[in-house]
């Protein structure tokens, strides 16, 4: 059953593991499927922006060019539409052939040189080109892109690949080394101080998504878009978290019951055990009288004996005495069974404890004296009267003395006192005998439990004195507990309160 549980926890992990990987990879996918298209679509309008402005004589610096670009309307520049070809030597001024020949950044410029040469005229539309591509050269990055419409469009195609999680942007000056753009914004001058090691805005720059904007024919880019999601976690565990949850709390739910099922079996178990050894101390406990009895009862029979009346009457004693103590051993496994059922009641009385511990003592006495054994009641409490069930309270004041009688192996040294406390009596029963663990000080509440006393077996008992007192305490909503150390002794301390409050209390 470990296994099963173990594999199945072990099975759900790694398809949870899994799963987060599809959806990082999937999203991932998409971030750059939109980074592509945001990168495309920038670069054809700063083209096409860039051919208005040419066309439009806004480049009237850079076109001197009579019989190519005329005036136009409102003052304007504008290139002719009829035209299909112009001459190298008489389209271009010195000036600009100048500075189209000596631009050796491009591709275009190249032919330009070539063709120049060859003395082949140029098309209106290569005309444009040429003078778009040595203003691309020419112009930063930030000037060729609107910071505005950048995010529009990076809104837009995140929009349509399914990504709605917050996002920060930024376009990278490879020129300058720094981001130019973030956010939609323009950055100003003191922004733009960054170096390799010390980067500005690190997470942005360290971002893996990313895209190069205006590639050269030789492979060189103007800048990078890059593109930073903080709440990336939460956004691929958001679509899991339910399945996730679920899982835990269903095998959460099997490691419990599993966990319960160990301790039932234990437990039960060791209730079994406590159990047998119980109907085996019942069994010996009455066994004993049984034959004392059975061997008085054939002695009085005896005629030898039948006409002694001292030893008659000697004989009948025994009987009695072990009749009593028969009764004394069922009376506590029928009180016992009474407080399980809720069927006992406490009998409220105004109870001198003082009086009790008094009579205990001396009935203790009589048993410790012939093992040289002393037991010594101090009674400091100035008001030893409380509410309490006289024949309850006396049993458990002779049950403690009684065990610390039993679990002292020398000569016995019982001290039991009492002390005021608010609202209450406290009690104190301490004994210098073997005392107990303290895996037995966690049990010795239980019914049937029986402190292990080794190769000492000549303590008697059922254990349920202890479950008893604690069964009587809690009726009298006082408390009892427990200090011991093995070897050197335990001290039980009840706690009495003054008044119930109530005629009579049920015992549960």
């Amino acid at each position: 059953m470990s296994l099963a549980v173990i594999g199945v926890v072990a099975l759900q992990t790694d398809l949870t593991l899994t799963s987060i990987r599809a959806n990082e990879d999937a999203f991932d996918k998409n971030v750059q499927n939109a980074l592509s298209v945001v990168a495309t679509r920038i670069e054809a309008a700063s083209r096409t922006d860039d051919l208005l402005v040419i066309a439009n004589g806004y480049s009237a610096e850079y076109l001197n060019v009579e019989g190519v670009v005329g005036a136009g309307e409102n003052g304007g520049m504008s290139i002719p539409v009829g035209s299909t070809k112009v001459s190298a030597s008489d389209a271009y001024n010195d000036k600009l052939l100048a500075q189209l020949l000596t631009n050796t950044g491009t591709g275009l410029c190249d032919e330009c040189r070539r063709r120049h040469k060859l003395g082949v005229g140029f098309e209106e539309g290569e005309v444009q080109n040429i003078t778009y591509d040595y203003q691309s050269v020419h112009n930063p990055i930030e000037e060729r892109i609107d910071a505005q419409r950048l995010g529009q469009i990076l809104e837009q195609e995140l929009e349509n690949n399914a990504i709605k999680t917050p996002y920060e942007f930024g376009v990278f000056s490879v020129e300058r080394g720094a981001f130019v753009i973030r956010n939609g914004q323009y950055l100003s001058g003191g922004l733009l101080v960054s170096t390799n090691d010390n980067p500005s805005f690190p997470s942005l720059a360290e971002s893996s998504y990313s895209v190069t904007l205006f590639e050269n024919e030789e492979g060189d880019a103007a800048g990078n878009l890059k593109i930073y999601f903080p709440e990336k976690s939460s956004v691929l565990w958001s679509t899991l978290l339910p399945s996730f949850i679920g899982t835990f709390l269903f095998a959460a739910l099997i490691l419990a019951c599993f966990g319960y099922t160990v301790w039932v079996i234990f437990h039960q178990k060791r209730l079994s055990e406590m159990k047998t050894d119980f109907i085996n101390n019942m069994t010996h406990e009455f066994k004993t009288p049984i034959a004392t009895i059975s061997l008085a009862a054939d002695s009085i029979s005896n005629p030898k004996i039948s006409g002694e009346i001292s030893k008659v009457l000697r004989f009948a004693n025994i009987i009695k005495q072990e009749n009593k103590r028969m009764n004394s051993q069922v009376e506590k496994v029928l009180q016992m069974a009474q407080i399980d059922r809720g069927e006992s009641q406490l009998r409220l009385t105004n109870v001198n404890l003082h009086d009790v511990i008094s009579r205990a003592v001396e009935n203790i006495g009589l048993q410790v004296e012939p093992r040289q054994g002393t037991a010594m009641a101090v009674l400091n409490a100035e008001n030893p009267m409380v509410d309490g069930d006289l024949t309850h309270i006396s049993n458990v004041i002779n049950n403690l003395l009684d065990n610390a009688n039993k679990y002292s192996p020398d000569a016995p040294d019982i001290v039991i006192t009492t002390t005021d406390r608010q609202d209450g009596v406290e009690i104190g029963v301490l004994d210098h005998g073997m005392g107990m663990s303290k895996e037995a000080r966690k049990h010795i509440f239980d019914k049937f439990y029986r402190v292990h006393t080794g190769d000492l077996h000549d303590v008697k008992g059922f254990g349920l004195g202890l479950s008893y007192v604690k069964a009587i305490m809690d009726a009298h909503k006082g408390s009892v507990e427990v200090k011991s150390d093995l070897g050197k002794g335990s001290e039980f301390i009840l706690f009495f309160p003054r008044r119930q409050g109530v005629e009579q209390t049920m015992l549960s």
